[in-house]
């Protein structure tokens, strides 16, 4: 199927591991020229060396957190490119926690997990609105939470958030849609979630119908058809990409 994807811009923030590399790898197979965000510069470098092509990532080594990341983000991309197609909100991090934790963990999560895609979005959404087409990809998180994290109340918030925002652009011909994954190979979930073969097998068989953990190239899919013209009746929506995970049908 041709996504028809060549040559639009895509910007893709955490794009350094884990699912954001992926989609940024899966992007640049369909042609689309890449806005790469993410703080360590020598694996955007590694990133850029492995996607090749004539067509160079801009690469931006930022913290989305800072304050000036979202208007420096459109002053490179119109400088660089002139026009952004797609955005792929993927930064965040799970933040486990406990009733003892600092207020400063709590707003730390809610300024990474929702405040930094939020005004990202909103600073670029113009450059869709004038062209009156775009993308926007939020990759989220499961609110299914069996302790207390501090990420899953800004997820919620960038659920409701996605949805009332898909109301107002979708005029504009933008849609906005969000990708819950489930267990998918990161550093998070490989190095400090489950940091053993043993530990994960044992989860996926108790918990995962499908019986086995994700790949970035799992999400990496979705967020590529969700980005293309073929999915262009598709928006507001909250998806699951999780073996099965999610116990809740409704």
């Amino acid at each position: 199927m041709n996504l028809e994807l060549e040559g639009r811009v895509a910007v893709v923030t955490g794009a350094s591991v884990g699912i954001g590399r992926g989609v940024a790898k899966a992007l640049a197979a369909e042609g689309v020229r890449l806005v790469l965000i993410a703080r360590r510069k020598e694996l955007l470098e590694s990133l850029a060396a492995e996607i090749g092509g004539t067509s160079k990532p801009l690469l931006l080594a930022r913290d989305v957190t800072a304050s000036d990341t979202p208007d420096e983000t459109k002053r490179q991309v119109l400088k660089t490119f002139g026009r952004l197609d797609i955005l792929v909100n993927n930064a965040g991090g799970s933040r486990p926690t406990d009733l003892d934790a600092y207020e400063r963990a709590w707003q730390e999560s809610l300024a990474l997990n929702f405040e930094a895609a939020r005004r990202l979005t909103h600073a670029l959404l113009p450059l869709m609105q004038e062209r009156r087409w775009g993308r926007i990809v939020n990759v989220t998180g499961s609110l299914e939470a069996k302790r207390l994290n501090a990420a899953a109340p800004a997820k919620a918030a960038m659920h409701a958030w996605a949805k009332g925002l898909s109301s107002v652009v979708g005029p504009f011909g933008i849609t906005v849609n969000s990708i819950v994954p489930g267990r998918i190979h990161s550093e998070q979930i490989d190095q400090r979630l489950h940091p053993t073969a043993e530990d994960q097998k044992q989860f996926a068989s108790a918990n995962i119908p499908l019986g086995y953990f994700g790949d970035p190239e799992d999400i990496a899919t979705l967020v590529t058809f969700l980005s293309s013209p073929r999915a262009r009746y598709i928006t507001g929506e909250i998806i699951h990409v999780d073996g099965g995970l999610r116990h809740h049908a409704f």
